[in-house]
């Protein structure tokens, strides 16, 4: 199975190199790499030309910067790079991050993992952070989600799907949908990317504007945005932060922002997340 791998970029001079070389050093060779240079100021355009004038499997697509909604210049990025590739000549179409060091037989291991597996629609592995001189589990969430930056589709499920959609929460309403459609989502938790540009930081904090933004674009009822936030609120142990998400998701609401999903899909995220928590939260 041959791999289409897009990896947006902006101002990626120095951890680029990083993810590029791994990808060279790839166990399994039968791949393209499109790097999607997204209005880049720095010098990441002259560090893409050292891959693509010396290694055939490496082309670029050059982009003023995409300013959309929160959320979904990445997905924009990908979607220009994707567009240049006819996906028919490939079985697996991976969004890779440009900040990443993939272990030398990653790729090695997802193709072997679709190939036994017909219906696996979604493979990824683990994140690290470099913490106290240590590389440890990233923990933005959990061992069972294909994080953003490592995402692998098997090329029918990702047309089933209908690619991943422009708009905050994109990662995790891809794996939402593509369950709905009968395909499974599966972490090999022996395969340990690097992530290499936050180092030593705890940014699974996030301010308390992104979940209330980030509850509405996934599209959740007004229900289960109330309850998500209460368990944010929680984590932070501040009533305050629980108020200022839900002001946050209802000024959303009031300004009736796009959403990128259709009105069924809404349906099917609401479902499974309310059956997530009568499962986890109501022990139903």
């Amino acid at each position: 199975m041959r791999f289409l791998i897009i990896i947006p970029a902006h101002n990626e001079e120095h951890n680029l190199p990083f993810t590029l070389d791994s990808l060279q050093q790839q166990s399994f060779k039968d791949f393209k790499a499109v790097i999607v240079n997204d209005g880049s100021t720095d010098r990441t355009a002259e560090v893409v030309s050292k891959y693509t004038n010396q290694d055939l499997r490496f082309e670029t697509v050059n982009l003023q910067k995409s300013l959309h909604q929160p959320g979904s210049k990445v997905v924009h990025a990908f979607k220009k790079g994707l567009e240049t590739q006819d996906l028919n000549s490939f079985g697996i179409i991976c969004k890779f991050d440009s900040d990443v060091i993939f272990p030398e037989d990653y790729l090695e291991k997802v193709e072997e993992t679709f190939r036994n597996n017909p219906k696996y629609g979604l493979v990824g592995g683990l994140l690290y952070i470099e913490k106290n001189g240590s590389w440890v589990y990233e923990g933005n969430s959990n061992k069972h989600h294909v994080r953003g930056p490592v995402k692998a589709y098997r090329k029918e499920c990702f047309v089933q799907m209908k690619g991943i959609r422009e708009t905050l929460g994109w990662d995790n309403i891809d794996a939402i949908l593509l369950q709905n459609l009968g395909w499974k989502e599966v972490v090999i938790p022996e395969l340990h990317v690097l992530l290499i540009k936050v180092k030593g930081a705890d940014y699974t904090i996030k301010p308390a504007e992104y979940y209330g933004k980030y509850f509405y674009f996934l599209g959740l009822n007004r229900f289960l945005a109330y309850i998500a936030s209460g368990k944010e609120a929680m984590k932070s142990k501040s009533v305050s932060f629980f108020f200022k998400i839900i002001n946050s998701y209802e000024n959303c609401r009031r300004s009736q922002l796009e959403l990128k999903i259709s009105e069924d899909e809404r349906k099917v995220i609401n479902r499974q997340r309310w059956e997530m928590l009568k499962r986890k939260w109501l022990k139903m």
